[in-house]
């Protein structure tokens, strides 16, 4: 919003207005929940005693005019009736208030087993949720609203569980692949090893070719090993931040440099397309790894001799980084998934390219907790992740907008 338009307003109501920071906001939220649920409460007691009223004015009322029609009529001590009336007579306020007592026992159970019925129709309903399933959560008609809330937080649940039970079988999946991976490797690095302790007289050349091969399989079994590490770590890290004022052209510009020696193995290039300067509070070596998932990621899946651009600038109050790579397209269901924890978008075992599927899941959580978020697109085989830093507070993730 306009600064301006804002002092104005803040003028007009005969001060200056402070914006609510992010603390005070669920404060505010939980105080307007407590209020909204006091006023019931006392809307509530209101009632009752409004019908506690309602209900001693009538005993009145018909009292009064029950001894108004008796002594219109003419009775006879014979009348079974009499006797009846001359005893309510003689007793009269003890009857009242007999009748008093009576009326507001009922009205009182009523107004307690009400919101006792709710509690334990509720009490079912957390019973519920605690092991959600497909059929939906139901409660009386008066808690329409806490029922929509519940069966909500129940649909949330069970997506939760669902995503939880592919990520499991994916990670499963993905650690049975490396075991079976692990074998290929290690075997052939055996079998050159035994090959050159076994026969002497092979000719120097061909003692450095199997020396090659096996120095190959043994990086090979390193980088195995390291899925395995990276699994472990992203089970049991706690990602915390440690911010400071960093350049993020600089920090581009240096893992670039880094990426030269795997840039010049798949002859490609890296263009930077980035202003002199641009300064953001941030953890320089959480989001260095980030930088560093989606070069390596574009490494593997462009297309040889072809171009990784590296575009960026302040637009509005946020920093936007596009990362552009030629490629094959990426079908939409795949997309759509892409920063799913252990998803690999080339599920092949035999490619050296499919990773542990974590960079993007890391990538994704690291940005969430600077507040930024990342988006992708892909069409026209070409590949796009858009990393947004907003400069202030969190924003809502949008799609990748096409450079």
């Amino acid at each position: 919003s306009n600064p301006a338009e804002s002092r104005n307003s803040s003028r007009l109501c005969g001060g200056w207005a402070t914006p609510l920071s992010k603390e005070r906001k669920p404060r505010l939220a939980q105080r307007l929940q407590t209020d909204r649920g006091l006023y019931r409460a006392l809307q509530r007691w209101g009632y009752y005693l409004l019908a506690l009223m309602a209900w001693v004015t009538v005993v009145l009322a018909v009292s009064a005019l029950g001894v108004l029609v008796c002594s219109r009529l003419t009775w006879y001590e014979t009348d079974p009736l009499y006797h009846l009336l001359l005893w309510v007579r003689d007793y009269y306020f003890f009857f009242c208030i007999a009748v008093v007592l009576l009326g507001w026992v009922v009205i009182s159970w009523h107004f307690i087993s009400r919101p006792v019925r709710q509690l334990d129709a509720l009490i079912g309903a957390s019973a519920q949720l605690t092991r959600p399933t497909e059929e939906p959560i139901r409660l009386p008609a008066s808690m329409k609203s806490v029922e929509d809330q519940l069966n909500l937080a129940r649909e949330e649940a069970l997506r939760a569980q669902r995503a939880a039970r592919e990520a499991e079988q994916r990670k499963n999946d993905l650690v049975v692949y490396l075991a079976h991976d692990l074998k290929t490797p290690l075997t052939s690095v055996i079998g050159y090893l035994t090959l050159l302790r076994d026969e002497p007289q092979l000719s120097p050349e061909l003692r450095a070719r199997y020396t090659g091969i096996a120095l190959d399989k043994a990086e090979r079994l390193e980088e195995l090993i390291n899925e395995f590490f990276e699994i472990t770590r992203f089970n049991l890290s706690h990602l915390e931040l440690e911010k400071q004022p960093v350049d993020l052209c600089r920090m581009l510009q240096q893992v670039v440099s880094e990426f030269a020696p795997m840039l010049g193995e798949r002859d490609l290039t890296c263009a930077l397309e980035l202003p002199p300067s641009l300064e953001y509070d941030c953890d320089p070596d959480k989001l260095a790894r980030v930088f560093d998932n989606l070069l390596r990621n574009a490494c593997h899946y462009s297309t040889p001799g072809s171009v990784v651009r590296i575009s960026g600038g302040e637009e509005g109050d946020s920093i936007v980084l596009r990362f552009l790579n030629s490629g094959r397209t990426i079908p939409p269901e795949k997309l759509a998934r892409i920063f799913d924890q252990f998803f690999r978008l080339d599920s092949s075992r035999a490619t050296r390219t499919g990773g542990a599927g974590l960079g993007l899941a890391i990538a994704k959580e690291i940005l969430t907790l600077h507040g930024g978020t990342i988006t992708a697109w892909s069409r026209e085989d070409q590949v796009c992740f858009q990393v947004t830093l907003p400069r202030g507070g969190r924003r809502e993730e949008g799609p990748a907008r096409e450079p």
